[in-house]
């Protein structure tokens, strides 16, 4: 019994929290974003919302045409990627490339080869949520 309980907790967690950064304008207010490394990709900033030997949660907006470069993490059990806006080309291995738009999530399990491109022409912003070992 709580176990769902704690999954519908734990959704409810992810959705305030995407609904508060869905609000926040990029760049601007409390949330600082910053670039990732240019090895890493391009047209891509991150900011953590949170972070706890437990679980890690990003907020990621992406340019048009940003992209993650494919990369693993491999100090997760897994993660969530969950669009809260624009329209990504997500990339995890073995799988072919899916299309991703708003609240189209994917759950990733830690130690996947994964990446995405912004293919919309608008910048976008992702939730990601980590579930640490």
């Amino acid at each position: 019994m709580h176990k769902p309980i704690s999954a519908l907790l734990f959704l409810v967690l992810v959705l305030w929290i995407a609904s508060a950064v869905a609000q926040t304008p990029s760049g601007t207010g409390e949330v600082k974003l910053n670039p990732i490394a240019a090895t890493s990709g391009h047209g891509v900033s991150n900011a953590a919302l949170l972070d706890q030997p437990e679980v890690r949660i990003l907020r990621v907006d992406v340019e048009p045409g940003g992209v993650r470069n494919v990369h693993t993490h491999d100090d997760v059990r897994f993660h969530l990627f969950i669009p809260v806006s624009g329209t990504y080309e997500v990339e995890v291995e073995p799988d072919k490339p899916v299309q991703l738009s708003a609240w189209q999530p994917r759950s990733i399990k830690g130690g996947t080869r994964h990446g995405f491109k912004n293919i919309g022409t608008s910048t976008g912003t992702i939730v990601e949520v980590f579930v640490k070992k």
